[in-house]
């Protein structure tokens, strides 16, 4: 640590000497330009005031709704929007750049101008007429300036009541209690399964995040009671929108952070539209082979996206999308031994999802967006035991989708409003695996498993939902939503409902409920035949909030929720595990669909905008999650860590320089102890069955820290970054291993005390 110490002040007496020496760093101006729309039709809003907060500089929306200011001193700004019959919106975090346009991309909603309606006073937090509970908004800037995130869509999510934190090392969401694999992404209306490298096969999670946050424009995420639009997902989802390139003139960004090092380069297309690309790759491996570190063997991996956005017509709009990602992992056996890793050996992995949108606007009336899309995901791993030299796993998976989807808001009258759409993905799965004889961490001899099968099938939904005022102060969405599978052959019917009360100005009362399904991974259909006949996984959703608007730019939130889930996949050889949360590998016949769980909780927030100077967030949860065994006897699910408390907030002290910081705290999740006698006989680790689940790791808490300096110049920008994670070095342990060298114990540590510096250039 005392290492990472001084390498910190070589860096922060480097970044002064450079604040003093750069005398050319300039005031120089850029441009903000943007558009706004009607949130419900997206139809433009025509001559709106757009006004630069603190400044006399502002301008009026055209024909189009769009607007252009120029001549704005480069710093950060927050920009005030009005518009009479709509509500007031505002937006902070505008970072103005020197030579650069910056786009801004706002939407409102209509307001009724009668007397009996409650007008709310703040527009930094905008309302959501299908989602009143259990969502937050991100913008671009909030997720890469957030420390500990690593510029990670689904790291800044950790600071949130719903998401549990886990391991340092992963970004899987646990969101309420749940599972990684109960979580869906979409980007532009187009599905991604999975937005992580090294991804979790069947799950969500992963170590390192794909989405590079130069592209995102914000973030949507729901964390329970979203509404019929969404489905086959049982706990979250996260709805992210890139922006758009710029349509002006091209422009160039280079970057060096901890995801590794590329660019993004951007400009017009044919004077009708934008592109935008991005390109990244990992660099520890060029420093291992550079510095020759005896046997560490580090992982590569790249990503390649991009946003091709073309306007047909005024009202037609093409978005050609790409995220695609490869993913590359060789550690030997010495390695393995070095790191205390259970297995060695290799794998190439890859998520390729390539799509079109189009967007339609029907006038006033209402827009529709249609999407086609292809989703690749290859797995070609063999794994073998480290402890023997064993042999254990062959992998060799190929998981393709293809997915339509269109969704249709329209607009009754200006009270009510109607969604409505169908999707249809055709999933084919190809396998050619093996899994070697063994005895695993519950003491039982699992014989060895090979299977060589393609399975296959179409899965159908449609869904809508109507949404309108009751009374000027009270709002009802009521939606429905069907899915058909056709490799089981089943349907399932999902009513969502939500009520939201404005109680006054300032006070909110919200409630939903809704059914939710998921099919089973065709992981899991490809082991038997049998497994065709499970039913769906179902989680029932109930939720009350409220809601308190402390300052124009600070809100209190108060969650209480329960979900009860049924029909999951359990193994009554193995009564006492719940199998979603163990995994599939060592799953081989006689499966049946009689799992339940439950997971109760009570979540609170604070949340302050960025008016000024500071922004911050201070959140609290408090939850059960539990599963009943075939043998009956309830059982904490492996998530479950009961509480998580968080601080996140900064300071910008001028246009300059911004500090920030994070500290979390969350209770110690269970696991089953360790038969250490049965360990040393089998030479592996052998869990107590008798106790699972009813031993908890130590609580974990860890802070990081962030300072960013920004360095303009007449024709270019630089910023710089230091983040340090778990600045006091806490030892947080992440699992505990058997070390059979040794005959004993060990634990296996989250990351220490690690510093991170970024580098983005943009000329």
């Amino acid at each position: 640590m005392q290492k990472g110490v001084a390498l910190i002040l070589d860096v922060l007496a480097l970044v002064y000497l450079a604040s003093s020496l750069y005398s050319t760093e300039t005031s120089a101006t850029g441009i903000i330009r943007g558009q706004l729309l009607d949130a419900d039709t997206q139809s433009p809003l025509i001559s709106a005031n757009v006004m630069i907060a603190g400044t006399g500089l502002g301008a009026a929306t055209d024909k189009t709704g769009a607007f252009e200011i120029r001549n704005v001193p480069a710093g950060s700004y927050t920009l005030n929007f009005s518009y009479i019959g709509y509500a007031p919106l505002i937006i902070p975090d505008i970072i103005v750049k020197p030579r650069r346009a910056t786009f801004v991309h706002a939407e409102t909603q209509g307001q009724a101008l009668t007397a009996e309606a409650v007008q709310v006073e703040s527009g930094y937090f905008t309302r959501s007429t299908d989602q009143p509970v259990s969502i937050i908004q991100f913008s671009a800037e909030e997720i890469r300036r957030a420390p500990g995130s690593a510029g990670d869509v689904s790291r800044i999510l950790m600071s949130l009541p719903g998401v549990a934190m886990v391991n340092d090392q992963s970004n899987s969401l646990i969101v309420r209690g749940g599972n990684p694999a109960e979580n869906t992404f979409f980007v532009d209306n187009i599905e991604i399964p999975n937005i992580n490298h090294f991804p979790d096969q069947g799950s969500s999670g992963g170590p390192i995040g794909i989405i590079n946050v130069d592209l995102i424009r914000n973030v949507n995420f729901y964390s329970g009671g979203f509404s019929a639009e969404f489905g086959d997902k049982l706990s979250s989802v996260m709805d992210i929108q890139f922006r758009e390139g710029n349509s002006h003139e091209i422009d160039t960004q280079l970057d060096l952070n901890f995801a590794g090092f590329g660019g993004v380069a951007e400009g017009p297309l044919g004077g009708h539209g934008s592109w935008l690309v991005s390109g990244r790759r990992s660099y520890l491996d060029f420093i291992v082979k550079t510095l020759n570190v005896g046997s560490s063997i580090a992982p590569y991996y790249g990503d390649l996206q991009w946003k091709f956005q073309y306007d047909v017509s005024p009202a037609d709009r093409l978005i050609f999308l790409g995220i695609w990602s490869d993913d590359h992992n060789a550690p030997d056996r010495s390695t393995g031994l070095d790191n205390r890793m259970t297995h060695y050996g290799r794998q190439d992995d890859g998520i390729r999802t390539t799509g079109l949108n189009w967007r339609r606007l029907w006038g006033t009336r209402g827009y529709s967006n249609t999407s086609i899309s292809h989703t690749l995901q290859s797995y070609n791993q063999d794994w073998f035991e480290t402890s023997t030299g064993k042999y254990t796993i062959k992998n060799r998976s190929l998981e393709q989708m293809i997915k339509f989807r269109h969704v249709q808001h329209m607009q009754i009258n200006s009270n009510q409003g109607l969604v409505f759409g169908l999707e249809s993905k055709y999933l084919w799965s190809q396998y050619n695996n093996w899994i070697s004889a063994i005895t695993n961490a519950t003491g039982d001899s699992i014989p060895e498993l090979l299977f060589n099968k393609t399975v296959g099938g179409l899965k159908i939904g449609g869904f809508v939902t109507v949404s309108g005022q009751i009374t000027p102060v009270i709002s009802l969405n009521a939606g429905l939503r069907t899915d058909y599978f056709s490799y089981t052959g089943i349907t399932d019917f999902s009513p969502r409902f939500s009520l939201s009360w404005q109680v006054s100005n300032r006070i909110k009362l919200n409630a939903a409920t809704g059914i939710y399904f998921q099919s089973q991974p065709m992981l899991l259909y490809s082991r038997n035949p049998e497994n065709r006949s499970l039913k769906n996984m179902k989680s029932v959703h109930y939720i009350l909030g409220f809601e308190r608007l402390l300052t124009e730019n600070t809100k209190f939130t108060a969650e209480v929720y329960q979900k009860n889930y049924s029909q999951f996949p359990m193994d009554p050889s193995q009564p006492g595990l719940f199998l979603l949360d163990e995994g599939y590998t060592f799953i081989r016949s006689g499966i049946t669909d009689t799992g339940r769980a439950q997971t109760r909780g009570l979540e609170c927030m604070i949340q302050k905008k960025l008016a000024q100077n500071f922004y911050g967030l201070i959140s609290l949860a408090l939850f059960k999650a539990r599963y009943l065994g075939t043998d009956g006897l309830w059982r904490n699910r492996k998530y479950d860590s009961q509480w998580t408390f968080s601080v996140e907030g900064g300071y910008k002290l001028n246009r300059k320089w911004e500090f920030s910081l994070r500290w979390i705290a969350a209770g110690g999740g269970p696991y089953t102890p360790v038969d250490v006698d049965k360990s040393k006989t089998v030479h592996r680790l052998v869990q107590d069955t008798r106790l699972i689940n009813k031993t908890r790791y130590p609580n974990y808490h860890s802070m990081n820290l962030r300072f960013d300096r920004r360095f303009s110049f007449s024709r270019s920008n630089l910023i710089f970054y230091l983040s340090i994670w778990n600045v006091y070095n806490q030892k947080n342990v992440a699992e505990y291993y058997w070390n059979d060298a040794e005959q004993k114990l060990d634990a296996i540590y989250q990351w220490l005390f690690l510093p991170i510096f970024g580098l983005e250039f943009e000329f």
